[in-house]
């Protein structure tokens, strides 16, 4: 194993110290509210250094959401190791940890339309390369979750993909939190609830 030197370990403790910050800014206010300036700023370095490091606010997005990307996957090995897991159990936990890491303000929010970030996103093999992972293995779960009929057939698997791929925005849990009369475990419930078992009530029984 190559060792690394004083300043490396300084390099790479920055990098990491300004991707903290960037994950926090953007789940806070989003790319386009965020600016290089204030980044630069909280981790306590000039501008120019900041961009010795990321050349551009679309290059400081993607970096964190590769950080981001990379925690997912090490959710999806989380469950995949749970012992006696169906997929739609699978489904639930990773969509759980989703909600979670949004209520703590810790999953980053990107623009539905910004043509720069898009591409920038798109170019950097990290995050397409962990995307696709993710998206495989989802997918997987759901085709195997709508074999065991645990997932309704009727949906398209992209449908249900990108289903639980908005939950890592969904707006609901912002809005229930600010009205401060729910806990953050009520709130994950009750938007797991809408999420994989719908609005319609259950027949009354007679």
């Amino acid at each position: 194993m190559t060792r690394l030197s004083f300043r490396q370990k300084v390099h790479l403790a920055r990098e990491d110290a300004i991707v903290g910050t960037v994950k926090r800014l953007l789940a806070e206010k989003g790319f386009d509210l965020m600016t290089v300036d204030e980044v630069a700023a909280e981790v306590g370095i000039a501008k120019a250094s900041l961009y010795k490091h990321f050349p551009s606010k679309e290059a400081l997005a993607a970096a964190a959401m590769v950080q981001m990307m990379d925690q997912a996957l090490e959710q999806v090995q989380t469950q995949e190791a749970q012992p006696g897991a169906t997929a739609i159990d699978k489904l639930k936990g990773i969509t759980r940890w989703t909600l979670q890491t949004q209520l703590a303000g810790a999953m980053p929010t990107l623009p539905a339309e910004n043509s720069s970030l898009r591409n920038a996103l798109i170019a950097h093999k990290g995050y397409m390369d962990g995307l696709m992972e993710l998206s495989d293995q989802l997918g997987a779960w759901i085709v195997q979750a709508q074999a065991d009929g645990t997932v309704n057939r009727a949906l398209p698997p992209e449908a249900v993909l990108y289903t639980i791929f908005a939950r890592a925005c969904d707006p609901v849990l912002g809005f229930l939190k600010a009205g401060g009369s729910h806990s953050d475990a009520q709130i994950v419930d009750w938007v797991m609830l809408t999420c994989f078992d719908g609005l319609a009530g259950r027949p009354a029984v007679t």
